[in-house]
């Protein structure tokens, strides 16, 4: 399985700790992927949505950011993204006791190059299949994956849109959305009303017909 795990400061994109899985057999350029999320590491900031997902053909690129360090991750679009943020949970847990203190004083690329360690041993656990077998077990707290922004990363990368502008517009047509619901409920609501009115009328209509000329 072709996979890439960055750990990067927010602040100036400088990255911390980093581990590469090669498949060969998959043929894939994984330079082009390293320089994508290396640039996606540069263009975070305070305002980004703290997780989120970016398409790459058939790989995903998704993200979590947590006391101001990003934990990165590219694997197979296939991967189950349950899974992929339960792993990137556990590298910031670890890698924030290890090294949180540390990081905003840091100014040599790669200073934690050493929790590679860590990431390998963490990555293989998740990827292994008695693991993926028990994927409804894993803890799922603060993990409302349907609710996980999903963008593109060509569209962040190279027409420049932050993403903290896609979130905002993804709030927006959320927002339009539920406005849409209530809107709708509150027409059908008042559609019953008058239904249930022309009815009475019809009824009372009747009433009256029938007790002043049949009576």
């Amino acid at each position: 399985m072709t996979s890439l795990t960055i750990i990067a400061r927010v602040a100036d994109g400088l990255p911390l700790a980093a581990s590469i899985q090669e498949d060969e057999q998959s043929g894939r350029d994984l330079q082009l992927y390293q320089s994508q999320a290396k640039q996606l590491c540069r263009k975070l900031n305070a305002q980004s949505p703290d997780r989120c997902t970016l398409e790459a053909g058939d790989m995903n690129f998704h993200y979590l950011i947590a006391k101001g360090v990003c934990y990165l991750f590219l694997c197979e679009a296939s991967f189950p993204k349950k899974m992929v943020f339960a792993y990137l949970e556990d590298l910031h847990s670890e890698f924030y006791d290890q090294y949180g203190r540390r990081v905003p004083t840091v100014t040599r690329p790669y200073s934690f190059i050493e929790f590679d360690t860590y990431i390998q041993k963490t990555k293989k656990s998740y990827i292994d299949s008695r693991s993926r077998r028990n994927l409804g077990s894993i803890n799922t707290e603060l993990q409302d994956v349907q609710r996980i922004m999903v963008a593109n990363i060509e569209e962040v990368l190279q027409r420049g849109e932050s993403l903290s502008a896609l979130d905002t517009k993804a709030s927006n047509l959320s927002g339009l959305s539920k406005k849409y619901r209530s809107d709708a409920k509150y027409l059908n609501t008042r559609s019953a009303y008058a239904k249930v009115a022309a009815v009475s009328v019809f009824f009372i209509t009747l009433i009256i017909y029938v007790r002043f000329w049949w009576l």
